[in-house]
């Protein structure tokens, strides 16, 4: 995790830390508790999409409640962090991008705890964050575990397989050949994992308030989207 979002989750958690004991509406500044997941085909524009998000929703968020923050690529240290764990097992965490068959040998070998158990560990800290609110939280199935709580608005980011290889491309600078695997190795890892741990079908529509087509739509006028329908609806 790099150390601008290392700094980011350093201030959300210290600001309800410092909340702690009062009601949630008393906690955020007065405002209704609100969060976001976001479910992503790979180069949809995920992070970019939920970055500016944050930003539109904290200038209409009191300066004294807690900051937006958006829970992706940190959420793993995240984990870690809440259920003690050691370092090296972040290796293990992403979205079953780790073949099925590798993860059974490791596991035989205790190379790292069984997956249904990371699995649980991440599920229980995306619950925390959410039960937080002003966090927008990517991937890992947080749209299925927190479909029961009313004030979590859940978006699905879609693109055509060639928008997003050239998205890929010019994000990582990498050939088309590479940028290809990546997004069928990634995607194939999220659909499993939904599958594995919660039985649900990741592109079903049924799942979100709202599904964006990032080919046709810009990342700054789906974030401007999102935005408006989150605070219209709380």
């Amino acid at each position: 995790m790099n150390t601008e979002c290392l700094e980011r989750c350093r201030t959300f958690i210290n600001a309800h830390l410092q909340s702690a004991g009062k009601t949630p509406a008393a906690a955020n500044g007065g405002v209704p508790r609100r969060a976001v997941t976001i479910s992503r085909q790979t180069g949809s524009g995920a992070h970019s999409v939920a970055e500016k998000l944050a930003a539109l929703l904290q200038a209409q968020t009191p300066k004294d409640a807690c900051p937006w923050t958006v829970f992706d690529r940190n959420l793993v240290e995240k984990v870690l962090e809440d259920h003690h764990l050691p370092r090296h097992l972040a290796g293990f965490m992403p979205e079953d991008r780790v073949s099925q068959i590798k993860d059974t040998i490791d596991e035989l070998f205790g190379l790292h705890p069984p997956s249904e158990t990371l699995a649980r560990q991440t599920s229980d800290t995306i619950l925390r964050l959410a039960d937080l609110g002003n966090v927008i939280l990517i991937g890992r199935g947080a749209n299925v575990l927190t479909r029961k709580l009313a004030y979590v608005f859940h978006v699905r980011l879609v693109g055509s397989l060639e928008k997003r290889v050239q998205y890929i491309r010019e994000l990582h600078q990498l050939s088309k050949e590479v940028a290809l695997e990546r997004i069928r190795q990634e995607d194939l890892g999220r659909q499993r994992y939904l599958k594995r741990y919660f039985d649900t079908n990741i592109d079903d529509p049924l799942l979100y308030h709202l599904v964006i087509n990032t080919d046709l739509v810009a990342h700054k006028e789906a974030a401007q989207i999102i935005a408006a329908a989150v605070l219209k609806r709380a």
